[in-house]
């Protein structure tokens, strides 16, 4: 039998992902993240960023990375377990636990980073994690990786989760939970899930990564939101969204923490973040805590796009956070919206399977205080002019 041809394999499951209208492609984008982007050579209004807060550009924390920039240079030079964990770090470590009210946090360079870093070194194969099943891919890899057995209950089903934990004689367990959902927008039922882990001593892992800076009074996340504390409670936010910068970090307990300094591969493993960054994102914390008025906004743009819509196919699925799902059904359909509205001069994606289920392609929406409510009409306007267009 002759060998197989494996460029060729390539390009036969790259012909079948564009047949099946899944493949992906990027944007050139030119300029600051702001509301009006310009990408691919013209202007458009984007409802594609997750900078909920409108940070990204924000000029203290522009001035706070050149400052960084002068005090640590532009890198790290090492792990932070070498000689790359510089003074801005730990300073920012320690205003991270302080924010979120937590006793102590550990920085990693990006969520993804965390979420393997924490399963893996806590997790092996005689443990048992249980993941909703619409949570972050991150997560899931992790699982693979730490090699424990894996329980997916159905998504916020946390009767289902009770059934699974007490049918587990694992050695160690962990609850996975995204605390806003990426493609959903909708928040994980906290407090109920932390009763279920109490009951049945496990931890509980909960991926911030949406709510951050978002959730709660002053913005320190879907803690704050239920107001819910503990020590079982493993807390990891990502800083690239609503803080506007970039990075992650896990806080918790303190032997939690660290137990991961000491364990967790994809921290020990890989050079610090530029000390600078952790300037920019101590610059963050003051202006998520204390301009309320950014969440506010958020919260009133969404009403208005939840009020102005008057869809007759297509369905807005609940959602009280910026990530807003316009569920249309199938791939083609949801590339030919975002194409439609790409020709208006407003970019939002068309989320696929297999991020999504089948059956469920979508343009996910994402709002921020950046936004203006003209932004806002101009998408509803557009949104009935799609749905319209296709319908024909």
């Amino acid at each position: 039998m002759p060998a197989s041809n494996p460029w060729s394999e390539l390009q036969a499951e790259l012909v079948q992902r564009e047949e099946a209208g899944l493949l992906r492609r990027r944007r050139l984008v030119d300029g600051q993240q702001q509301s009006v982007l310009h990408v691919d050579g013209t202007d458009v209004l984007s409802f594609c960023s997750n900078d909920y807060l409108g940070l990204a550009s924000h000029p203290d924390l522009i001035a706070a990375l050149q400052q960084g920039a002068v005090q640590a240079g532009v890198g790290s030079g090492a792990s932070h377990l070498i000689t790359g964990h510089h003074r801005l770090h730990h300073e920012l470590e320690l205003a991270l636990a302080g924010f979120v009210e937590l006793p102590r946090a550990l920085m990693f360079s990006t969520g993804y980073m965390a979420n393997l870093g924490v399963v893996t070194a806590l997790l092996g194969r005689n443990d048992a994690v249980f993941a909703d099943r619409l949570n972050h891919a991150s997560l899931n890899d992790a699982v693979v990786l730490s090699r424990a057995e894996l329980h997916r209950y159905p998504h916020n089903d946390v009767a289902a989760l009770e059934a699974m934990l007490a049918n587990s004689d694992a050695k160690r367990k962990l609850v996975l939970a995204d605390a806003v959902f990426s493609m959903d927008g909708d928040i994980a039922p906290v407090p109920q899930l932390l009763a279920v882990c109490e009951r049945h001593n496990a931890w509980l892992m909960l991926d911030d990564a949406h709510g951050f800076g978002v959730l709660g009074q002053h913005g320190r996340g879907v803690l704050e939101h239920f107001g819910v504390r503990s020590s079982r409670i493993i807390y990891m936010a990502t800083l690239g969204k609503a803080a506007g910068v970039f990075g992650a970090f896990v806080a918790g307990d303190p032997l939690m923490i660290e137990y991961l300094l000491q364990k967790a591969r994809p921290y020990i493993y890989t050079t610090a973040m530029p000390p600078a960054l952790a300037e920019a994102l101590k610059a963050a914390l003051p202006i998520i805590a204390d301009e309320q008025a950014r969440r506010a906004k958020i919260t009133a743009l969404i009403a208005a796009l939840r009020g102005g819509l008057r869809l007759q196919r297509w369905r807005l699925d609940p959602s009280e956070t910026p990530i807003q799902p316009l569920i249309i059904g199938s791939n083609e359909e949801a590339l030919a919206a975002s194409e439609y509205l790409r020709e208006q001069g407003i970019l939002v994606p068309a989320i696929r399977p297999p991020t999504v289920p089948q059956g469920t392609a979508r343009l996910r929406i994402s709002l921020s205080a950046a936004h203006r409510h003209e932004h806002i009409q101009q998408l509803i306007d557009a949104l009935h002019g799609a749905e319209r267009a296709l319908s024909a």
